[in-house]
């Protein structure tokens, strides 16, 4: 594992790159600042080349995301909410799916870190989010939701109508038409089953999972994929593992880009051990 320090100098480069100048790490940066640059750079670089959407879900050490009763406030650590606040500025647009825009009424801003706004996306096929949502306050940042019924929505929030199968509407769909609004670098954020459906469908390029070290002993888990029946059938990321402080943050590479079902890392299994008498 490798410690990650985001400081001033490595930041403001890391937004340089976002917004398409030329930025790298400096000769002399120590190595917490080279980790702390190969965490983030990918997510501020990629995308000029066609859509790029990855995801970051916040668990427990047992791999959950909130308690029985739905609370999911203090999950992450100080450390884990700003690295959060850092894949927001780093995206053109952060969407989430209805159930977490009503559960947890997030702003979806950058307020712990310095950086602009992303776009707002929220995925509602039915209409259920209310027009008083704090996603869609009206603050300078693009509001858009994306739905599946005939719905007013108040002036300037983005209307995007999309059919929906089974009350899903599909993430090749969305993604399609978030490039087609000019939005090429997305972070799905959450919830878990939105994350979810976007890595089964092997749209996601990178995956952040932020572990805190707490327990919680049960409730929803971070990552509700379709099962397998072999472990050799498993999604299996090259992953690289930072330490935030408080946090851990394993980055995924789902590769090839935008197949992230064909992920299979290390492609060789390792060599059986043989038996030795004493």
């Amino acid at each position: 594992m490798q410690r990650a320090e985001v400081t001033d100098e490595v930041w403001a480069a890391l937004l340089a790159l976002s917004a398409g100048k030329r930025a790298g790490p400096r000769a002399g940066w120590p190595p917490e600042a080279r980790a702390a640059w190969a965490l983030y750079a990918p997510l501020a670089a990629d995308g000029r080349g066609g859509p790029y959407l990855f995801a970051q879900v916040g668990q427990s050490l047992d791999g959950r995301i909130a308690t029985l009763s739905g609370d999911s406030t203090a999950i992450s650590g100080p450390d884990g909410l700003r690295h959060l606040h850092r894949c927001r500025a780093l995206a053109d647009a952060v969407v989430v799916g209805v159930r977490t825009a009503l559960g947890d009424d997030p702003r979806l801003t950058v307020r712990l870190v310095e950086g602009p706004n992303p776009a707002r996306v929220v995925i509602d096929p039915r209409g259920r989010l209310p027009d008083d949502a704090q996603v869609l306050r009206a603050d300078g940042v693009r509001r858009i939701v994306i739905q599946a019924c005939r719905r007013p929505r108040p002036r300037g929030v983005e209307v995007i109508e999309l059919p929906a199968a089974d009350g899903w509407i599909a993430p090749a769909a969305i993604r399609t038409a978030l490039a087609g609004c000019g939005l090429a670098r997305v972070l799905i954020e959450g919830g878990g089953v939105t994350i979810a459906r976007f890595l089964d469908a092997g749209l996601l390029q990178r995956l952040h999972v932020a572990i805190a070290p707490l327990i919680i002993g049960t409730g929803p888990s971070g990552l509700r994929t379709a099962p397998v029946t072999r472990l050799a059938d498993a999604l299996r990321p090259e992953t690289h593992v930072y330490g935030l402080d408080s946090d851990v943050v394993f980055d995924c590479v789902l590769a090839p880009a935008g197949s992230a079902r064909m992920s299979r890392w290390p492609t060789l299994q390792p060599e059986p051990i043989a038996a030795s008498r004493a």
